[in-house]
């Protein structure tokens, strides 16, 4: 049997992910769907993170300015940092029904509801088969969760950054509106960076680059993607 080409990930799935059709909030049924495709992976014995986005709830300085709000980025940032949470609850519930050992762990702490993160903690949670939902980003305003994910792949060692999207992989132009946009096979950091494709910001980009940790963006909505690319199967976008 083919073993997986990657022992441990950290999942980077975006609040927009988690509301399936919907305008806003989350869809059961696409949380089943992740579920099922995460219980693939642990019957690998891969050891699974995932880090979670709030955009299905509130999107920080977008939402601001879009409503028109008179709010300072900071205190937008930290209300989609608590949306994350919200996420993270909601997938943890999923996944334990599901019958796997989930901790939450949040960088803001939230004692009665999620453990704060210590990373010898998460460290050891994935050693003992646990999956663990990373929220709250980083902590801090002013940084994304594709930060959140490249910085918690590089403290627990992670083999790669799998980047769940709507579309199956990084394209020269958004595939959605542009006809003869060209999609891309695999991508070095720097033409990430260079081209300004939006596969994650530049600094989670940079980090990655810098620490040579791979970013695997693909579609989430074809069943077993997660599967495919933990085996190393050609999926998506690979940049490295």
């Amino acid at each position: 049997m083919q073993s997986p080409a990657y022992k441990r990930i950290v999942l980077k799935l975006s609040g927009e992910a988690l509301q399936g059709k919907q305008n806003h909030g989350i869809d059961n049924s696409v949380l089943k769907v992740i579920a099922a495709q995460i219980k693939q992976l642990r019957d690998l014995k891969v050891d699974v993170a995932i880090v979670l986005g709030g955009g299905n709830i509130f999107r920080g300085q977008e939402n601001v300015n879009a409503q028109g709000l008179d709010m300072d980025r900071s205190v937008a940032d930290y209300m989609g940092m608590l949306a994350t949470i919200i996420n993270g609850l909601a997938l943890q519930n999923v996944l334990e029904k599901a019958g796997m050992p989930t901790r939450v762990m949040t960088a803001i702490e939230m004692q009665k509801i999620a453990e704060p993160y210590i990373r010898r903690r998460a460290m050891r949670h994935l050693e003992k088969g646990r999956v663990v939902i990373f929220v709250a980003g980083t902590g801090n305003p002013y940084f994304t969760t594709d930060t959140a994910a490249a910085l918690r792949a590089m403290e627990i060692k992670a083999g790669a950054i799998l980047k769940a999207t709507k579309v199956d992989g990084v394209y020269s132009a958004d595939p959605m509106k542009e006809k003869n946009a060209r999609k891309f096979d695999s991508l070095k950091y720097l033409d990430v960076l260079k081209k300004n494709l939006r596969v994650m910001d530049s600094t989670a980009v940079t980090l990655c680059m810098e620490n040579s940790l791979p970013i695997i963006v693909f579609n989430l909505n074809k069943e077993g993607n997660i599967r495919r690319a933990v085996m190393g199967e050609k999926v998506g976008t690979v940049v490295k």
